[in-house]
């Protein structure tokens, strides 16, 4: 296992600690989120590292609604479907919703609407890939693990509600 970089940031949402590779972002975490989806055991704090700087110049654009689209490489593991899932994440317009069963059909596969929740809630790039941009199919937020004040937030970054 290679050693993975951190830096812990504020921003509008709270705390958030990114975590890269040499050349990729592994993970955007939440100040209440469990490390171990990223191998805790294996990160060091460096506040200087390029990639580090470079997601959070990006992130503090966002949040100052400058940027709409980021372009730091990304890394993410997890299984063939999860994958899926979050490159769909990946093609929701910014200021835009989908619900779980819009993602399960455009992926193929309109029985896994729950599997869909579930990818989503293992999506290890909060914000980047843009998992607070699905709702449920009856209009509410629905889950989210920033928590739902956070989504809230975003969504009306994006001026969605």
């Amino acid at each position: 296992m290679k050693v993975l970089k951190y830096k812990i940031i504020k921003s509008p949402v709270g705390h958030l600690k990114i975590v890269v590779n040499e050349k990729s972002l592994q993970a955007i975490l939440w100040d209440n989120e469990k490390p171990s989806r990223v191998f805790l055991d294996h990160m060091v704090e460096d506040i200087r590292h390029p990639l580090i700087l470079e997601t959070e110049k990006q992130l503090s654009q966002y949040f100052l609604g400058q940027r709409k689209l980021f372009d730091v490489p990304l890394n993410t593991y997890g299984t063939d479907f999860q994958q899926d899932v979050w490159k769909k994440l990946l093609q929701i317009p910014y200021g835009v919703t989908w619900t779980y069963k819009d993602i399960a059909q455009k992926i193929k596969n309109p029985q896994a609407v729950r599997a869909v929740g579930s990818a989503i809630g293992r999506n290890p790039i909060s914000i980047i890939i843009p998992c607070h941009r699905v709702i449920a199919s009856n209009g509410s937020l629905a889950g989210f693990a920033g928590g739902l004040d956070r989504k809230k937030i975003l969504l009306d970054l994006e001026n969605i509600l």
